[in-house]
């Protein structure tokens, strides 16, 4: 059998799956089982921070490989404190919890909210308020976190607890946290699967104001934003605010399963022992390709990744053929006068992979892309795009 045919045999058939099998890469390139190359500006879907084979990545995960791979967390290990370490003075942030995912750790962050709350207010105050065309991941809890009907339909019935507001609408919001005894308000800086749309500073802010105002905790989901995506940090940190809790993964280990909850002053203790674990969270290998990775998202590389960011801003707006250029940063949404789909499937005939977000096709390469590959990228996307050339 070939390996499309073994996949169709015997792997859950749940993915979409673009008819390409990657043996191989290195950086933003990679090759596929018939030898063709591709410029990868999907990074796995904002998970290979440094692209494919990073050295020193690669140097740090096999060195801790020839340490210990696993312990559990009834032991320490240094790279899971020295990760933690990295990530509190890095945002101000005072504990992490760290898990396998950003499922697990947008999770973290909603029990930790709904503690937070009961210990407080008691137990009627549960409600999380989240975005309607937001995406918070596929457990049941945060598929109800998720506003989004679609991903509902099949899995009823969901968690409950979970209302959903118009993004940038800060009156809609007030008014649900006055009907609905509110826990937390848990908010995506940018709503990646629902088309790479930035939220606007002044709601983002203005939330941050209601959260104080009522005692919430402020919960934002970095996931596919965080660890540099966006040209900061965290793309909270675009907006002025400073969050109750962070939820992050993708790319913090930058290409291992890695997902971590980060908690704030408020949230720092409310989980004790025995009320959250992981198995497999703080692996000492995740972590120690995590302290590879956020070591190196300096300044100097944020303001790379800004300047990328504004090179395909200026070629992608106005250019024939794209409709609207949205997102922050390294993670660009593309309204496309062809269907996002159709213009993916020509990008990846033509050498690029690309992924798509709703009606967008959306670009994630590696924060370091060199700049020639970007450039060559651009222009086979804009001739893809171009309807004089199809």
């Amino acid at each position: 059998m070939t390996i499309m045919e073994k996949d169709a045999q015997y792997v859950a058939q749940t993915y979409k799956r673009f008819p390409v099998e990657i043996v191989s890469g290195k950086g933003s390139l990679v090759w596929d089982s018939q030898g063709k190359e591709y410029i990868d500006l999907g990074s796995g879907i904002a998970v290979t921070s440094f692209g494919i084979g990073d050295e020193a990545w690669k140097q740090a995960v096999i060195d801790q490989l020839g340490r210990v791979q696993h312990t559990s967390n009834l032991y320490y290990t240094s790279p899971c404190a020295d990760l933690a370490e990295m990530l509190c003075s890095r945002t101000g942030m005072k504990k992490v919890f760290f898990c396998n995912s950003g499922a697990e750790a947008n999770e973290c962050a909603i029990k930790a909210a709904r503690k937070y709350a009961q210990d407080r207010y008691g137990r009627e105050r549960y409600t999380i308020i989240t975005l309607k065309n937001s995406f918070h991941g596929r457990t049941l809890t945060t598929l109800a976190a998720t506003g989004q009907d679609h991903y509902h339909e099949l899995f009823q019935p969901l968690t409950p607890g979970f209302v959903h507001a118009e993004a940038n609408n800060i009156a809609e919001l007030t008014a649900l946290t006055e009907k609905y005894p509110t826990a937390g308000i848990l908010l995506e800086c940018v709503q990646g699967e629902g088309g790479v749309i930035p939220l606007e500073k002044d709601y983002v802010q203005a939330a941050e104001k209601l959260c104080r105002e009522k005692d919430i905790l402020l919960l934002i989901d970095e996931v596919q934003t965080g660890n540099g995506r966006t040209g900061e940090l965290y793309a909270y940190m675009h907006y002025g605010v400073q969050p109750d809790i962070v939820s992050t993964a993708k790319g913090l280990a930058g290409g291992l399963p890695l997902g971590a909850a980060l908690l704030g002053e408020k949230a720092k203790d409310v989980l004790g022992y025995g009320d959250h674990g992981s198995t497999f969270g703080g692996n000492p290998v995740c972590c120690a390709g995590a302290l590879s990775i956020l070591s190196r998202i300096d300044e100097a590389l944020l303001r790379e990744i800004r300047e990328k960011s504004a090179y395909l801003f200026d070629l992608f707006t106005g250019a024939p053929g794209i409709r609207q250029v949205t997102g922050l940063g390294l993670m660009i949404g593309l309204k496309t006068e062809k269907p996002a789909a159709e213009v993916a499937n020509a990008c990846r005939e033509a050498g690029v992979l690309c992924l798509t977000a709703k009606d967008k096709l959306r670009l994630l390469p590696a924060l370091n892309i060199p700049m020639p590959l970007l450039q060559r990228a651009g222009r086979i996307i804009l001739e893809v795009c171009d309807p004089d050339k199809s």
